[in-house]
């Protein structure tokens, strides 16, 4: 069946939502907004926030929500001059609307709210009626107001044309905040209740949807003009009530009922296509003098309300020729709320255990329904965790009887303890069955169900244990439990009976019985509490089962209530105790086959296949070649490779072969023409000379980099997810990597070269990453998106046992791609795109040395798809003009936003965006975008401590996020830190030391940040060296250091406890283009100019050495991964220059972790777009 969306918000605000095809409840974006009510359909949802504003989530969809603004430029002929500007005293305005009663100039047009955007600037329509008009759009006619045609005759004395211009409705998938634009004075007081629906309303427009609110002073209010192309509207109106509202319900038709302060409900009438706010109001009174209405919903064609003691009606009677109905029926259950869905399906919130009720039986022939059921489907959170269990409950009954004892002894231990919760005692009402009483202790019962067999039997020892935990605590063993099988009040009640004899069934008998206070004991928010729902956006098919009623672990019902009782330390216990009997088995059963010759061959050919490789002697070009892949087992059991490439040099065949373990790291090359990808040993790192290869279609290619990072993983032993001592870096393309530092990373005189290292890659795509030695890991997109680290590994291309199962979730990306439009001035012609025969391409890239049209550029490699047109980037450093275009004296130049005399030459950036789409382990933290983010160094005594995450916006705004742990990586919310001038850079150090870059250069210090106070309390500004513009900044333990935007090195001298702002700067290198400090002030940059073996190398990580307490400063640059500038060269049409290069920042930081055996710690490497260094430049 077509899919269609429940709605739902817990009682902390959170907003989730539960699909017809789906299991699980899935939280909605936007997390950290905090909602009180929603109201769904189809296309979008509406909800209160908990200050009272209301917000609308607008649906993605394949069709953009485009406007179109409209102006016509109207001009008269004159005798002197022809057509001009000039008017008659009597005509329209020179800019008007299509009547031209309206005066409309092109800039008196802004956009309605910040959730809309400008496609593109205003242009001429030159088309009417469909064809095509004379260059200009100019339409001609006798006069204003008269039929225009496209020729110009001989009586035509005005003319007028039409421009145009499209805005785009961006915030889709997002809560947007309903800006009024109303007048202060009237705008409507803070929001209480909203409703939505009135779409089927007989000859509407298609599209148009009615908004109604209910606000605090009871007063309705309608929300004007929402349809598909202004999913906001326009403004509210208010509508006169007969007494003041507090809770308003609208059907997908003409329905619309309210609920007053006094316990009655109104009905609006008069609703439709002309008049959709309805002309008139009629009371309908409370189906009990004693309890007004508190809450009511209506449907296609149904009523259902909750009166104030928690009783659920229905209303007889009603359709759209008699909106009030009939009479009212008493439904049994209680409930705090209810919803009706599109086709007149019931949901409602229990009033005893905050559950999400479902009612059965609802059709065409019977809309009350039968009777509620509960919705047993679970968080997407809690799936980890549910799955734990269940893994653990099945191997331990299987591999050991001392595991099953354990098991049986928690059981019968949470028995005790859960014994002491007594249950509501529940009607029961099952018609011919014996009177029994001795079994009645075994019985579950859920507190809200009804209908036939939803008591199960405890027929078995284990469904014995299992009930002991959750039966209730009776002084009377023979008390009656009752019970009704029929959910109308009218019906008549049946004999008490016993439960000897029930029918074992599906129910909620296991999950449905914990009181809130017995379920803390099994985990805190395992079980949500709901407190709204809303069913307008949902769909249910009667004829297609849903699977909201079945626990998602497909669990038995003794084992799903078992489950909720295992701690994480029994978890942990159980985990650890398998893992030793297995190992101690499989010691035992390959003992006795030691002596035993290997039945299979030494080695064996995996992949052959054929490639092309860049050829290593001039001229370089591509040839084609000939690729084995020899694996073979060594009698130690080590896997190892060998990559053979044959080519011909002289019609003489010839090869060159690679160790795979001496392989460092094989990377995919940045090239829009090739699907190429480049190894690299230490050999050819010193050489900045790697191997590269390059495959036909990107199917191969990635078939050769799984199986090559799999034979390199395994000839070093390396499986798994990354360690948390492990060192993350990404390459400018966006590829991320990770290497297992060694101890001899740091250790003193026989210290791994950078060299030596290796890498291998993890799916996804990101800008930016950073990291601790807690396995806390964060990144940051190229579109400014943060992303959390789930755990797993593998993704991407890499496939099969080189990838974890789970953890890996769908990730995208989007990046601009820029080229330049350059002119020259002349004397004649002004500024033209003829220039000097020396000048640079009249469309080129940023240096001006390689052409770049808009139609012979590319994505930046195959992987990326267009998601834009070209479009003018006025952002662009130095300033525009209102064109987009900069001026200078000449190419290359300083180029400023305003012409001035000596201005020559001129240039503006035009963008277009591109997407990729991969998958990882990785997870969205929305909704704030981030520019940079800094994680505090911290080592394992920190326990369950929380974790300092500093990060600046993509607007320059400081942010604190809080409730970071290694259970929660991703947090809780953020804090902001005021500030005076938007920030670029941010790190935090050991002892929670902060330092900042503004967006000016200046550096600054905060004040008093500790766990305590997370946020510190002022920022101290820092000087910075003389004449120079800061740009980034990295703290270690006791070490400063900053980078200004010249690349030089600077370290901040003085910096003691009493005084952590230090005194003077003291220079240390230059051409350095990022660099990253770690927690024992060891230092890692990336630094161009190097020396190469071929030519200057631009992009190399570098290691610096000799760091010690007397001498922080270090002494020399240990070479890394670096490239050659010689001969290989990047695409000129993408956004990075060198591959190893992190966008605009620094190269993050990969904290390393703390060595459990010398008690010191690893350096860190801060190379988000490093560590691998610079790799390539390719072509």
């Amino acid at each position: 069946m077509p899919s269609s969306i429940l709605w739902a918000v817990d009682i902390f605000g959170r907003v989730y939502t539960l699909s017809t095809v789906g299991q699980y409840w899935e939280l909605c974006k936007d997390a950290q907004l905090e909602f009180k009510r929603v109201s769904a359909v189809k296309q979008c949802c509406w909800g209160i926030a908990c200050d009272h504003q209301v917000y609308t989530n607008v649906f993605s969809g394949d069709v953009p929500i485009r406007y179109q603004e409209e102006t016509y430029e109207n001009q008269r002929w004159n005798p002197v001059g022809g057509f001009c500007e000039k008017l008659l005293p009597s005509d329209r305005w020179q800019w008007s609307d299509v009547s031209g009663l309206k005066h409309q100039q092109l800039d008196s047009f802004t956009l309605p709210s910040p959730h809309w955007e400008w496609e593109s600037d205003w242009y001429v329509d030159e088309n009417i009626g469909g064809e095509p008009t004379e260059k200009g759009g100019w339409t001609y006619a006798i006069d204003f107001p008269s039929t225009y045609t496209k020729d110009k005759r001989w009586n035509s004395c005005v003319r007028r044309r039409r421009w145009i211009r499209y805005r785009r409705y961006k915030s889709r998938d997002v809560w947007a905040k309903i800006v009024s634009q109303d007048d202060p004075d009237k705008l409507p007081d803070p929001f209480n209740d909203i409703s939505i629906g009135g779409w089927e309303i007989t000859d509407e427009p298609l599209g148009r949807l009615s908004v109604w609110a209910v606000s605090l002073q009871g007063r309705v209010w309608y929300r004007e003009n929402v349809c598909h192309h202004n999913p906001e509207g326009s403004m509210w109106s208010s509508i006169t009530t007969p007494g003041e509202v507090v809770q308003i319900s609208c059907g997908p038709y003409d329905l619309l009922w309210a609920t007053l302060w006094e316990g009655q409900a109104i009905v609006r009438e008069g609703i439709d296509r002309n008049n959709p706010q309805g002309i008139s109001w009629s009371i309908v009174e409370s189906p009990s003098s004693e309890n007004g209405i508190m809450h009511v919903s209506v449907g296609v064609d149904v009523v259902w309300c909750v009166t104030k003691d928690r009783k659920v009606w229905f209303r007889r009677g009603v359709n759209s020729h008699n909106p009030c109905g009939t009479s009212w029926i008493e439904m049994i259950g209680e409930m705090m709320m209810v919803t009706v869905g599109l086709n007149n399906q019931v949901w409602g919130i229990g009033c005893d255990d905050s559950a999400i009720y479902f009612r059965q039986g609802v059709t065409p022939s019977e809309l009350s329904g039968k009777t509620w059921k509960a919705i047993v489907s679970v968080r997407e959170s809690d799936r980890s965790q549910t799955g734990s269990s269940t893994s653990l409950l099945s191997a331990g009954c299987f591999f050991t009887d001392d595991i099953q004892n354990q098991t049986n002894a928690i059981i019968h231990g949470h028995a005790d303890t859960s014994s002491d919760t007594e249950l509501p005692s529940v009607p029961v009402n099952l018609a011919n069955t014996p009177s029994t009483a001795e079994t009645q202790e075994n019985v579950a019962v859920d507190p809200l169900d009804s209908g036939q067999g939803e008591v199960t039997v405890a027929s078995t020892s284990n469904e014995n244990a299992n009930l002991e935990m959750h039966k209730p605590t009776n002084p009377n063993p023979s008390a009656e439990l009752q019970w009704t099988n029929i959910d109308l009040k009218e019906a008549q009640k049946h004999p008490v009976l016993s439960v000897s004899s029930f029918a074992e069934t599906s129910s909620l008998s296991s999950l449905g019985m914990f009181s809130v206070g017995a379920e803390e004991q099994y985990g805190a928010d395992d079980h949500p509490l709901w407190a709204w729902v809303s069913g307008g956006g949902c769909l249910v098919d009667l004829h297609s089962p849903l699977k909201w009623f079945t626990v998602p672990s497909g669990l038995s019902s003794s084992v799903q209530s078992l489950s909720l009782s295992i701690t994480p330390a029994q978890t942990a216990a159980w985990r650890k105790q398998i893992f030793q009997q297995l190992s101690e088995r499989t010691k035992r059963e390959l003992e006795n086959f030691r002596h035993y010759e290997q039945a299979i061959e030494q080695s064996v050919w995996v992949k052959t296949g054929t490639l092309q490789w860049w050829r290593n002697w001039k001229p370089h070009k591509w040839m084609d070649v000939r690729v084995a892949l020899e694996q073979f087992t060594g009698s130690d059991g080590i896997r190892d490779s060998i990559l053979f490439i044959y080519y011909m040099y002289y019609e003489e065949k010839k090869y060159i072969h690679v160790f795979l373990n001496e392989v460092t790291i094989i990377v995919e090359v940045l090239n829009e023409a090739k699907h190429s990808f480049a190894l690299y040993t230490p050999e050819r790192t010193r050489q900045r000379w790697p191997i590269r290869l390059a495959a036909t279609t990107e199917q191969e290619m990635h078939d050769w980099l799984s199986l090559l990072n799999m034979s390199c993983c395994e000839s070093r032993r390396i499986q798994g997810p990354p360690s948390h001592h492990a060192i993350w870096s990404v390459t400018c393309k966006g590829d991320i990597f990770v290497s297992e530092p060694s101890p001899e990373l740091e250790d003193g005189p026989q210290m791994m070269p950078c060299d030596q290292m290796f890498w291998r890659q993890v799916g996804g795509h990101l800008r930016l990453v950073e990291c601790n030695n807690r396995g806390i890991v964060w990144g940051i997109g190229y579109d400014h998106t943060a992303w959390v680290y789930t755990g797993g590994y593998g993704g991407g291309f890499i496939q099969g046992l080189a990838s974890s199962a789970d953890n890996i979730y769908t990730q995208s990306d989007v990046k601009c791609v820029y080229i330049y439009e350059n002119q020259r001035w002349n004397p004649v012609t002004g500024y033209s795109s003829r220039g000097l025969p020396t000048d640079r391409y009249m469309w080129s890239d940023a240096s001006g040395l390689q052409e770049c049209t808009k139609l012979n550029t590319k994505p930046p490699s195959p992987q990326w798809t267009w998601v834009s047109d070209w479009y003018i980037d006025f952002n662009t450093s130095g300033g525009t003009d209102r064109e987009g275009w900069q001026y200078a004296a000449d190419f290359p130049a300083s180029y400023h936003g305003h012409k001035t005399m000596k201005d020559f030459v001129r240039r503006r950036c035009w963008a277009r965006k591109c997407k990729i789409v991969t998958n990882g382990p990785w997870l969205e933290v929305p909704p704030v975008t981030l520019w940079d983010i800094s994680i505090i160094p911290s080592s394992d005594a920190d326990g369950e401590e929380a974790v300092a995450l500093w990060a600046i916006s993509d607007k320059g705004d400081v942010l604190c996020r809080l409730g970071v742990t290694q259970q929660n990586p991703a947090g809780t919310s953020w804090l902001h830190v005021g500030t005076d001038q938007p920030f670029i850079s941010i790190s935090v150090g050991a002892f929670y030391q902060v330092w900042a870059i503004a967006r000016d250069g200046s550096a600054f210090y905060r004040g008093s940040v500790s766990p305590k106070k997370p946020a510190g309390d002022c920022w101290y500004h820092i000087p910075s060296p003389q004449k120079q513009k800061l740009k980034q900044v990295s703290v270690g333990r006791t070490s400063v250091f900053v980078l200004d935007k010249n690349g030089n090195l600077w370290y901040r001298q003085g910096i003691t406890p009493s005084y952590p702002q230090g005194s003077t700067w003291d220079h240390v290198s230059n051409n350095i283009r990022k660099m990253s400090v770690g927690p024992l002030d060891q230092v890692w940059v990336i630094a161009d100019k190097v020396q190469g073996s071929h030519s200057l190398s631009c992009g190399t990580v570098c290691h610096r050495s000799g760091v010690q307490p007397m001498e922080p400063k270090g002494l020399s640059w240990d070479y890394g991964i670096g490239v050659s500038a010689g001969g290989i060269t990047l695409p000129k049409s993408c956004v990075s220059t060198y591959p190893w290069e992190c966008g605009n920042r620094k190269v993050p930081s990969c904290l390393a972790g703390q060595l459990s055996k010398a008690g010191i710690y690893l350096q860190e490497i801060d190379l988000c777009s490093s560590a691998l260094g610079s790799f390539y430049k390719l072509i």
